[in-house]
């Protein structure tokens, strides 16, 4: 290939930047970088902005050899990568690599105005308007106009993926993989107070559903996973998360009752045994016995390894998998008409359910809960409060 005619000097180009080094195919004009990328029309090639004035020599080098199919260094997607590789990304629980998964796919997918894809812009040229804007669409949604997507609303999502961002800079900085934190100053998006609590009478046909699927033959039409019944009672009479029905070990079981293993900062407690929380461990208890005998699987001598809660194999239920089994049974029972679909709810719903159920005053609540923060507690308790109107005192010259 015949080499191109030397570049003429430009004394509008930023002085920081060497311009016999600059790249082929990169051009500067009106305060910006850009390159020539073909119609997808078919027309005259069109310009695309890749950079501005603050942009470094190797950044420009860096834009170029994404532009021929190479590797894109220090890039969003190209951090978001070399993150997955640390040894701060493999430290974390399974739970968090996957979610910080989910956030870095969703960042790096999220379309901006021209068309490309932020994983592809240069970490270097992100600033804290770009990020609060991300945030912003995937928080209150947005119409599908020329290059951009439907998105629809989801705070959550939005301020996850920004907790995310602001882990991932930081971590960067710390190994030189970018010199600044753009997600640092993004204001969150305000979450609706939403919950999912099941009305009384919506738990109790759930419960009812899953106990008698969950009797019926393994993987066979209309069964559910057996234990639903037992996590349930667990989740609405200690208030605990999925999380930590899945956690329980021997070593929980007290004579008083049942001591709690909270996350989050939460405080343990421990609730006193009833008909429902004996019938529920009991029962599990029971079923993982069954499992491990029938898989040969070697007993732990120390209480705190043995898991109460165990799949039809007799290995301890992750997370996921007791997920899995929820939506299964819920979006059958949905189906069956059991319950409406708008009264679908999840397993931390029965947390908010076993939480405004508690009788006595707001400490009870919170000390039922593990709550630290009232705030926490004023979340979970959903029962509206009956008081007394005031009572004026008689004046003083009354007799």
């Amino acid at each position: 290939m015949r080499p191109g005619r030397n570049r003429k000097f430009n004394p509008d180009i930023p002085a920081h930047i060497d311009q016999n080094a600059l790249p082929v195919g990169i051009y500067w004009s009106d305060n910006r970088w850009f390159i020539y990328e073909p119609h997808p029309e078919g027309g005259r090639p069109r310009k695309r902005t890749v950079a501005f004035a603050k942009a470094r020599l190797s950044e420009l080098h860096a834009i170029m050899e994404v532009a021929r199919g190479g590797d894109n260094r220090g890039s969003l997607g190209y951090l978001c990568d070399q993150f997955v590789k640390s040894g701060e990304f493999n430290s974390l629980a399974s739970g968090t690599q996957k979610d910080y998964a989910q956030c870095a796919s969703e960042a790096k997918g999220f379309v901006l105005t021209d068309g490309s894809k932020l994983g592809e812009v240069q970490v270097a040229r992100l600033r804290v308007p770009a990020i609060q804007r991300m945030v912003e669409a995937i928080a209150t949604g947005r119409q599908a106009r020329g290059k951009l997507p439907a998105l629809d609303p989801r705070p959550s999502k939005a301020n996850h993926v920004l907790r995310y961002l602001r882990r991932l800079f930081a971590w960067g900085i710390r190994f030189g993989h970018c010199e600044h934190n753009p997600a640092q100053g993004v204001r969150q998006a305000r979450e609706l107070a939403e919950f999912k609590m099941p009305a009384p009478e919506v738990f109790v046909a759930m419960l009812e559903f899953v106990r008698v699927r969950g009797s019926l033959t393994a993987h066979t039409r209309g069964s559910v996973s057996p234990y639903l019944h037992a996590v349930m009672l667990l989740a609405y009479n200690v208030r605990l998360r999925g999380i930590e029905v899945t956690t329980l070990t021997d070593a929980n079981h007290t004579e008083q009752g049942i001591r709690t293993n909270r996350r989050k900062g939460s405080r343990d407690n421990i609730t006193e045994w009833n008909d429902a929380l004996r019938e529920a461990w009991d029962w599990l208890a029971k079923y993982r016995k069954e499992r491990m005998k029938a898989h040969e699987r070697p007993i732990p001598l120390k209480p705190e390894r043995r898991r109460l809660l165990v799949s039809q194999s007799g290995t301890p239920l992750t997370k996921s998998a007791l997920d899995s089994a929820w939506q299964r049974a819920i979006t059958m029972a949905i189906r069956e008409g059991v319950i409406a679909e708008e009264d679908r709810f999840s397993l931390h719903g029965l947390k908010h359910r076993g939480v405004t159920d508690t009788e006595g005053n707001f400490g009870d609540l919170q000390d039922s809960s593990g709550h630290v923060a009232p705030a926490m507690v004023r979340r979970y308790a959903h029962d509206v409060p009956v008081v007394q109107p005031p009572k004026l005192p008689k004046a003083t010259g009354d007799q």
